[in-house]
């Protein structure tokens, strides 16, 4: 099927991926955002998908995750692998697994998170337990009395890659500062009333969906520190009875710090309380921090569902992908191909290797 017109609603992640599929499938396509441009705006009011860390782990995420999202997300690796490629920007993604490390005092949470892990489809690799010295040899800026290797998993450069969509897409039309008010099939009704007709209206718009979908909002908190030669390649995650810490390592002289969930819907300022609390976890397993330079406090809101998991609902004429919590990145090009090629729309994109 092509030659389509296709309008969605909401330049996000999904939205942006989405089109660029689509597009290169010979489908004419329009976009509608209420964001003023495709830049971020890391002030709580943007795409959610440019405050994300960008964390591609779906075996740590069977932590509070099933076995099947794990197994979505497994895949979804190979295809961001396949769209860097298809993008000509292969440096966008790296797949060099990820950290778990825990204090000698939280052994115990990091046991029954090990415990979860075990439930991994078959196929996934196996935490390697690290003694310090192996921590000290693959990561010298790190420190920890208890660490795991989880092989294979990567990270995505969630900026560049939102803006690699948007610029790379051929044949879209962005109506930017544009809100929708309303997706039906074959319709896209946009605030102030006007309808306008589609072959088929794609729904991505997250927490804006309400009240089509029960979504609610979920704040992620991120902190940006600058710290030039700081030497981790890595993400890590931090294993904590109460927190859920992670570090990601952007560039040489840049990561990303952050909390993965708070059940809140405020989009003001990060707090002090968040900003003690984050960069002291991070701290006490990579001391060097303490001389980096806090460039971003961000926070935003990722879309939920009740039962925290994904949903896409296809019909005549109209196409929802929402609740994708705090896996937006996982799986999102996981969930865009099974929905493209439930809808027979695009050649499927084989993943990568």
């Amino acid at each position: 099927m092509a030659g389509l017109c296709i309008g969605i609603a909401g330049a996000g992640l999904l939205g942006r991926l989405l089109a660029w599929r689509l597009a290169r499938g010979g489908h004419r396509v329009t976009v509608f955002d209420p964001a003023a441009g495709p830049a971020p705006s890391f002030d709580g009011t943007g795409a959610a998908g440019f405050t994300a860390a960008g964390m591609l782990s779906p075996l740590a995420e069977l932590d509070n995750a099933t076995p099947a999202l794990a197994a979505q997300g497994w895949r979804a690796i190979g295809l961001w692998q396949a769209v860097a490629q298809a993008l000509d920007a292969p440096a966008l993604m790296r797949r060099r697994g990820s950290l778990m490390l825990a204090h000698r005092g939280d052994l115990g949470a990091a046991q029954r998170v090990l415990a979860r892990l075990e439930t991994a489809p078959a196929g996934f690799p196996t935490p390697q337990a690290l003694a310090p010295a192996a921590l000290a040899e693959l990561e010298p800026a790190l420190q920890a009395a208890n660490a795991w290797l989880l092989p294979q998993e990567g990270q995505i450069d969630t900026v560049a890659t939102l803006e690699q969509l948007h610029r790379q897409v051929r044949g879209v039309g962005w109506r930017w500062g544009t809100r929708v008010a309303d997706v039906s099939p074959g319709r896209l009704t946009l605030e102030g009333g006007e309808a306008l007709a589609f072959d088929l209206a794609i729904d991505v718009r997250g927490a804006g969906a309400r009240p089509a979908l029960p979504v609610r909002g979920v704040r992620g908190e991120t902190v940006w520190l600058r710290l030039a030669g700081h030497g981790l390649t890595r993400p890590v995650r931090l294993l904590h009875p109460r927190h859920r810490v992670y570090l990601v390592p952007r560039s040489a002289d840049l990561l990303i710090l952050g909390a993965s969930e708070v059940e809140s819907e405020d989009r003001s300022p990060v707090s002090l309380k968040s900003a003690v609390e984050l960069m002291s976890a991070a701290h006490s397993v990579m001391p060097a921090l303490a001389e980096a330079r806090i460039e971003r406090l961000d926070r935003n809101l990722r879309p939920a569902l009740p039962d925290n998991e994904p949903r896409t609902e296809l019909g005549d004429g109209l196409l929802r992908l929402n609740g994708l919590f705090r896996h937006g990145w996982l799986l999102a090009p996981a969930l865009v191909e099974e929905a493209l090629a439930r809808a027979a729309l695009v050649p499927a994109l084989e993943a990568a290797a």
